[in-house]
């Protein structure tokens, strides 16, 4: 099995994005990472979930989980507003690695592999200009490795 045959369509974000649309679209489409593409499609890099996490919560809950109990579940939606006004751009590492995207000719491990380097839960597919056709979460790359 190649990534053409298993990539499914993603929605993509833009850096300029506000960051807590591209929340939005994490939550609503139950994705575990965001692509996020230039001008003309290409990828640039992965926003992945918890990244945004790490800009959304408090650094004392960060440092220390059990201080996130004096924060009651009832107010725990007031955390995504640690994210402002921010976009996308700003959500990123400062330094982005290599960017994790495969050909459609690329089988189920290389996927894995890449992946797995990158550290990303969802990998790009795309065509010879490297514009993206499709992706592959972590969770349908294991679905098809495993046989489910």
């Amino acid at each position: 099995m190649r990534a053409g045959d298993v990539a499914m369509q993603m929605t993509t974000v833009a850096e300029t994005m506000p960051a807590r649309e591209a929340v939005k679209v994490l939550a609503a489409q139950d994705l575990p990472g965001l692509i996020v593409v230039d001008g003309r499609g290409r990828p640039l890099t992965v926003l992945a979930g918890t990244q945004v996490l790490r800009m959304a919560l408090p650094s004392y809950c960060q440092d220390d989980p059990a201080l996130a109990r004096v924060i009651d579940e009832a107010a725990a939606d007031v955390i995504f507003e640690g994210i402002g006004e921010r976009t996308v751009a700003d959500l990123l590492p400062k330094h982005r690695t290599e960017l994790p995207a495969v050909s459609k000719d690329a089988t189920m491990l290389e996927v894995a592999a890449v992946m797995a380097r990158a550290n990303v839960p969802v990998v790009a597919v795309v065509d010879r200009e490297r514009v993206m056709t499709g992706a592959i979460t972590l969770d349908s790359l294991l679905d098809r490795m495993l046989g489910a």
